[in-house]
């Protein structure tokens, strides 16, 4: 029995779901519902793992890029029963199975150890109690309490309807017991199907003790129909993880207002507003505090920084102490050294700026390598693109740049250098010197703005 194997069917159409994208990998919390299943399925360090697809098969295979998963392709939707059968081939004839749901992906990791470890005769299931078990199978007792059989919604008599303890799918199988159970099942029911519940009467008959074991919470066991279930669960997810952070030390301002999307790695004393998004690896060091309704995706925050509200930053790495926002934007690339400011309604892509250096107002800085206090005037750009090829820009440290400069890469502008505003600059700015280059200020005598015609 110490052999584990873990079936993952993932093989229905979700036709509620009205979208051409299979149902399992639609999105909770930033990664594909049957990648968080997996994900889980992978933390029991089980021998194999098995996923059963069927509709959207390619487009699943596509998305779940992992070479240690056997797939078993399900033609033909014909019950869970059915589906686990197309599993056999890939499992060992020892040990145990445990069978999981692509559109079931909040079952916590302590909950199907709890499973596992009930499961002495290699037989389990996880079931649930509901206000209103409409629409579940019903798990049915002796009079001794024990786990007999589960009824599907559609063949309950009137009295097993009454029944709240429901099935969530979830068990423990025998694997020396699957061939023989599975061979055995018929499909004359309501349904038409190969149930796979109907596995536990089998067991029963050969007096195997089947125990349950109870969810904490109903939100384990939910899987996934249609969109608005999905987004209930999408919402105790993300409240999940905002009790995980405040438990930790993290200030949520409101935690009812945080998407985490991926993984947020902290320090002490970080503060979060409302409305902000963490994607992919975000990491926040100590005393970080982050704006309302900023963006993070795959970022790294040194120690002591600001991130202003409405901020987005992508693929970029800032820096201890620094100041970015409101309205700031950091794409890829963008690396941030300490005590770096940046300013509303700036843009920086692909560039390193030094220690100090601010660029505070209305600019774009792209393809360039920044020193140590520079200052960059207001409506500053970087022109590091000439149709086809991109250039870089080189700005030394302690270059004062004036407002409505245009840096035409390739350019340099050598340390110390101080450049007059609305300059456009072409060629080397020399060190310790004031460069100017703009066209000479006219006034034409005389001339009259063109009037529209009555």
């Amino acid at each position: 029995m110490d052999s584990l194997s873990v079936v993952i069917l993932a093989a229905g159409k979700g036709k509620r779901m009205y979208s051409a994208l299979p149902k399992v990998l639609h999105p909770i919390g930033g990664q594909p519902m049957l990648a968080r299943v997996i994900a889980t399925a992978r933390q029991l360090q089980p021998a194999k793992i098995v996923v059963v697809y069927g509709h959207g098969g390619e487009q699943v295979r596509e998305q779940i890029q992992d070479p240690d998963i056997a797939w078993a392709l399900q033609a033909e939707q014909l019950g869970t029963g059915h589906a686990l059968k197309m599993a056999l081939p890939y499992l060992p004839k020892v040990g145990r199975t445990l069978v999981l749901y692509g559109d079931v992906p909040l079952t916590t990791l302590a909950t199907l150890q709890q499973l596992l470890a009930v499961a002495e005769q290699g037989m389990a299931l996880l079931v649930d109690v509901l206000p209103d078990a409409s629409g579940y199978g019903r798990i049915v007792r002796n009079e001794a309490g024990e786990i007999v059989a589960i009824v599907e919604d559609k063949d309950c008599s009137a009295a097993q309807k009454a029944i709240r303890e429901i099935n969530t799918g979830m068990l423990v199988l025998p694997n020396a017991r699957l061939d023989g159970w599975l061979g055995a099942l018929k499909n004359g029911n309501a349904q038409g199907e190969y149930y796979l519940t109907d596995v536990i009467g089998l067991a029963v008959t050969d007096g195997l003790a089947v125990p349950g074991v109870t969810v904490a919470a109903s939100w384990e066991a939910a899987g996934v129909n249609n969109k608005w279930q999905l987004a209930e669960l999408e919402r105790q997810l993300q409240l999940n993880q905002a009790r995980a952070l405040l438990t930790a030390g993290v200030t949520l301002a409101d935690p009812a207002r945080i998407d985490v999307r991926g993984e947020l790695q902290h320090g002490q004393d970080v503060s979060i507003d409302v409305g902000c998004v963490f994607e992919g690896q975000v990491s926040l060091g100590d005393n970080v505090q982050i704006g309302a309704y900023c963006v993070l995706k795959n970022v790294t925050v040194a120690a002591g920084s600001r991130i202003a509200p409405y901020s987005h930053l992508e693929d970029a790495v800032v820096g201890e102490g620094c100041r970015i926002g409101p309205y700031a934007r950091l794409r890829p690339g963008a690396r941030l050294a300490a005590h770096v400011h940046v300013g509303n309604f700036v843009e920086i892509k692909k560039s390193n700026i030094g220690i100090g250096s601010k660029v505070n107002h209305l600019s774009y800085i792209g393809d360039a390598d920044i020193g140590s206090k520079v200052n960059i005037g207001a409506g500053s750009v970087t022109c590091n693109y000439d149709g086809v090829n991109k250039y870089r820009t080189l700005i030394g440290d302690g270059v004062f740049v004036g407002s409505g400069t245009l840096m035409v890469a390739p350019v340099t502008l050598e340390e110390g250098a101080t450049i007059g505003a609305g300059s456009v600059l072409t060629k080397t700015a020399p060190a310790g010197q004031l460069t100017v280059a703009r066209a000479k200020q006219l006034t034409v005598p005389g001339w009259q703005r063109p009037q529209k015609l009555k």
